[in-house]
């Protein structure tokens, strides 16, 4: 998911600092009695240079509140910090006065880059970053966390914020199992194949959705499962934060007429006992081929599956040409 911003949580009210203000000016000591009792209380925060290694940092995707302490002594710690993209990164070290060198390491990284990283990460330690959320989680450094292992390098997960699991966490779906796939692909048919491929599975079903493509993606998660609980999540963390639910298809019609901004977690509950299993319309259309023209067998295929005769008549086209 893409970076964060300076916004204020969703709690912030004006008459919170109003009433912390007046605390403070009632009684000071009482203030610095709370502040000592805290202060015992923390966990204790490692200090100093972390050990050599590699370190996989969550960082905010959209508060920057959430940065967590440990990420904020390990990034202070790091000479080198490996990140999506440097400008993203180098705003949010900016906000929390650390500096270090930035080197940016991709899904187009070349293996010499990589490699330099993990020397590194030998004799220092190197910070892992994208640009919000989660290293790794539908974001690079999968390849840089294989082969690091694979050198001998000790990695380190510094956990914190993740969109997948916070919009799983508030959208009221089955958590006991759930399957991330990430972001879906562009084109239209290869998308429904995803999905399809995905249809058995008795899990909640967590994917990563741009805006524009939102609407489209919808559509097709109403025409195989319109039955199915969906839930977009959106805004994650920041002030206009939203989790709406309903089936695909109503979805569907409310971002038509409110388009959405940013990315999306779009989440999709488990298959009903009663769910009719998905056909493979390419199966049926190759059969239906074997004897009849591209138009009659489309006709046989909408007649058995209620799939519009147009779309079946092209795909049917596509796949006499093969």
């Amino acid at each position: 998911m893409r970076g964060a911003s300076i916004l204020p949580a969703r709690t912030s009210h004006p008459a919170h600092f109003g009433a912390l203000l007046w605390f403070i000016l009632a009684d000071p000591s009482l203030v610095l009695q709370c502040l000592a009792r805290m202060s015992s209380e923390l966990p204790s925060i490692p200090a100093g240079i972390p050990e050599p290694g590699l370190y996989i940092v969550a960082t905010p995707i959209g508060n920057l509140g959430d940065i967590t302490l440990r990420a904020i002594a390990v990034l202070q710690g790091c000479a080198l910090i490996a990140c999506e993209d440097t400008r993203v990164t180098g705003k949010l070290l900016k906000h929390l006065g650390i500096k270090a060198r930035l080197q940016r390491l991709d899904d187009h990284a070349s293996a010499d880059a990589r490699a330099r990283v993990i020397d590194e990460a030998r004799v220092s330690p190197v910070a892992l970053v994208s640009d919000a959320g989660t290293p790794l989680i539908s974001d690079p450094g999968y390849r840089l966390v294989r082969e690091a292992r694979a050198s001998g390098v000790t990695v380190t997960s510094i956990p914190g914020p993740c969109a997948a699991v916070s919009a799983l966490a508030m959208a009221g779906l089955p958590s006991d199992r759930f399957l991330f796939a990430g972001f879906l692909p562009v084109k239209d048919k290869a998308r429904r194949d995803t999905l399809e491929g995905l249809a058995g599975i008795a899990a909640t079903l967590v994917l990563y959705e741009t805006a524009p493509r939102l609407e489209r993606t919808l559509q097709a998660i109403a025409e195989l499962w319109p039955e199915r609980e969906v839930a977009v999540a959106r805004e994650l963390t920041k002030l206009h934060e939203e989790c709406r639910s309903g089936t695909a298809a109503s979805l569907a019609e409310h971002y038509a007429a409110h388009p959405p901004k940013g990315e999306i977690v779009l989440l999709v509950g488990p298959p009903g006992e009663d769910e009719a299993p998905v056909l493979d319309t390419d199966v049926l259309l190759r059969a239906a081929l074997a004897d009849a023209g591209p138009g009659k067998a489309a006709g046989i295929v909408a007649k058995a599956t209620g799939i519009d005769r147009a779309t079946l008549y092209a795909r049917a086209l596509e796949l006499k040409g093969e």
